[in-house]
């Protein structure tokens, strides 16, 4: 408890993440064995790699290595996402980072919620991708009005967590009932419902607009559509799925397999056909494909010159291809990508020197006893090499718009794809939200700058440059 007697946020979203967790474990019963699977390939790759256990438990990423998770969602109206925005802030999760789709064929622009603080990710590092539907891509004018009218008719939350989140506010936080209760309600917002909010003939013209926007517009609420745990090898991953009986997804999205990860690979099984109960005199049955199992792999942050040379390698390999990443020309694809990406140094020490990664630094051992001498180093470049400082590479907490795109269409089906000639904005979807997101790359800079600073002080130096 803080001291005003209120559940820290850390605590609420740790809760809402495990209950979540069990509730889709309970829809969708292959994300049980997917986790059955990711733990025991971790396990493996621990016992095979003591070097990496160390350096996990070094960085503090081993024991948030289990609960890591991260969802995704796709809401209809900017009132929706607006309220979703104060609803994630009762579990300390903010906006960070704007992702616009549309380029590639999905009809929505989006942000990730989740923890920004050092300690508050080491804790429980949850996130929610979310995606705000866009009508004005609905290209029949008569759909287009039908489909904002059906969801101003929906509340996609209970009165219970409305009542919750505005106590939240009024009070700075929440009691221990209250914060449980929180938790109860909340997770109402995110669950399945078969009973679709729309006739038969409704959804089939809103599904041949594009599958997403049915998904987002004819149902109660937006059902959590896949939840992903964090892997230390998803190629193992990939390789292991059709042995528990589940067929994954042809390509892995995201940067090739490295020695060095950077940035997020992931992949997923085939969506769901699920039953669903449409409205209309006859209460016409019916099915819907939309959710899915994913998993991640996490690696280095990477600088705004690192994004830079890997969105051009990506972006060579790609134009090499010539076509869009499918089981029909996957091991050209991986191949392509490992020959372009020859050109990314694959070791900490070359990222570093090229600043092309962000890293946290730390004092270690021989630093600690060299404090009293007046001829150590005192420069940062110095203090590493003559190993008084040493460093681990940041952890990228965030998403890619080309690899959530390519999730997205291979679980919406290739014929989903679409063209749009309209463009989005960042600055409509802060309205919408009623917020300004956070700069990703900001918080890495000053994640990094914050180490930095704190081995000058702990080594009884000036500020470190």
């Amino acid at each position: 408890m803080t001291a005003q007697g209120f559940t820290p946020a850390d605590e609420i979203r740790s809760r809402f993440s495990r209950a979540m967790s069990e509730m889709y474990k309970n829809e969708v019963p292959l994300y049980g064995t997917l986790l059955d699977l990711v733990a025991d390939t971790n396990r493996r790759v621990l016992e095979e790699q003591p070097e990496l256990r160390q350096r996990l438990e070094r960085s503090g990423e081993l024991e948030r290595l289990s609960v890591e998770r991260h969802g995704a969602i796709r809401v209809g109206t900017a009132a929706e996402l607006s309220m979703i925005r104060r609803l994630f802030a009762v579990m300390g999760m903010e906006p960070v980072g704007y992702y616009d789709l549309s380029p590639a064929g999905v009809p929505v622009h989006s942000t990730a919620f989740r923890p920004v603080g050092d300690e508050a990710l080491a804790k429980n590092p949850f996130r929610v991708f979310t995606s705000l539907l866009r009508l004005e891509l609905i290209t029949d004018t008569a759909l287009r009005q039908e489909a904002a009218e059906i969801l101003a008719r929906r509340d996609i939350f209970t009165p219970g967590c409305r009542e919750l989140i505005a106590r939240h506010e009024a009070q700075g936080g929440l009691g221990e009932a209250d914060a449980d209760a929180f938790v109860r309600e909340a997770l109402e917002t995110f669950r399945w419902h078969t009973q679709a909010r729309v006739s038969a003939e409704q959804y089939q013209r809103l599904h041949d607009q594009h599958r997403l926007i049915a998904d987002v517009v004819a149902f109660k609420g937006p059902h959590i559509n896949h939840l992903t745990p964090r892997t230390l090898d998803i190629d193992l991953i990939q390789a292991g799925m059709p042995e528990r009986g589940i067929t994954p997804k042809a390509v892995v999205e995201g940067p090739p397999r490295r020695r060095c990860p950077i940035l997020l690979r992931q992949t997923s099984f085939k969506a769901l056909q699920e039953k669903v109960a449409f409205t209309g005199e006859d209460s016409a049955q019916g099915s819907h494909t939309a959710r899915f199992g994913e998993i991640e792999q996490r690696g280095a942050a990477l600088t705004p010159k690192g994004r830079a040379l890997y969105d051009d390698l990506l972006n060579a390999a790609r134009d090499a291809l010539g076509d869009f990443p499918s089981e029909h020309n996957a091991a050209r694809y991986d191949a392509l990508m490992a020959q372009h990406f020859e050109a990314f140094p694959d070791d900490y020490a070359s990222m570093r020197e090229q600043d092309l990664a962000y890293f946290r630094y730390f004092v270690t051992d021989k630093g600690l006893a060299a404090r009293s001498d007046e001829l150590r180093p005192r420069t940062l470049d110095d203090l590493v090499r003559a190993g008084h400082v040493a460093y681990e590479p940041l952890v990228y907490e965030d998403f890619l718009p080309v690899s959530a795109a390519g999730i997205f269409q291979s679980n919406l089906g290739d014929n989903a794809q679409s063209r749009y000639a309209i463009s989005s904005s960042q600055s409509e979807f802060h309205a919408a939200l009623g917020a300004e997101v956070r700069d990703e790359l900001a918080l890495y800079a000053q994640a990094q700058r914050r180490s930095i600073l704190a081995c000058a002080e702990i080594l009884q130096l000036p500020p470190l440059g």
